[in-house]
């Protein structure tokens, strides 16, 4: 399957098991909860992104890391897990895209990841920084998604899922989460036309969770 690189390789024997024809997307979810950093001259520097995996795939994933046998798993037993997650994001643009003012920004790599496990639970929390301070003064737009909807990204309930530290008063945000297909969507999208979808597809955009600042 050319769209799965690295950041999934974990759960190919999942996807193994699915039948054929069956509506089995996306394979993993994950619950968001984001900040967008703005410094004292509005403008943007880094994204903030805490993501909460589901359970089967926390579960899969951490088999056999508890090296200790204690019962329990360690950011330390999980560093090499967590360095393999975001080391590969780059191959999937992060799955975040954002614009100040209407321009694009670029990325740099991620800096102070890591895991941790709780109640069950996978979560990634990594910083985004913006390669070069990005002008918002006016507008900030950020979009959460997967293209090829291979991982459904969901932000957590509430208005407090999106924060905007250092943002000057009174900008204010406005969240959009995306809708969900509804059954008969789901029974048309079968295994085969997923495993069609490469890297590059935009077919998740629909799904996209959108976060809109706007200051005065």
């Amino acid at each position: 399957m050319p769209r799965i690189t690295r950041f999934l390789w974990l759960i190919l024997p999942l996807i193994a098991g699915f039948a054929a024809p069956a509506a089995a997307h996306p394979h993993v979810w994950v619950t968001a909860r984001t900040d967008i950093v703005y410094n004292d001259k509005v403008e943007v520097t880094a994204i903030r992104h805490v993501w909460t995996f589901d359970d089967a795939y926390s579960s899969y994933a951490t088999q056999g890391l508890d090296k200790n046998g204690d019962g329990k798993l360690s950011p330390e037993e999980l560093a090499d897990l967590a360095r393999v997650n975001v080391e590969s994001l780059n191959d999937f643009g992060y799955f975040t895209k954002g614009k100040a003012n209407g321009k694009a920004i670029e990325f740099a790599a991620p800096t102070d990841y890591g895991l941790t496990f709780d109640k069950g639970q996978l979560t990634l929390r990594f910083t985004l920084p913006v390669k070069a301070p990005a002008p918002a003064n006016r507008l900030f737009a950020l979009e959460i998604y997967d293209g090829t909807y291979f991982v459904s990204f969901a932000l957590a309930d509430g208005d407090d899922a999106v924060e905007i530290p250092g943002a000057p008063k009174g900008c204010a945000k406005t969240i959009t989460r995306p809708h969900q297909p509804d059954p008969a969507q789901q029974q048309q999208l079968s295994e085969a036309f997923f495993n069609s979808l490469s890297a590059t597809s935009n077919f998740g955009f629909q799904f996209a969770n959108r976060v809109l600042v706007a200051c005065p």
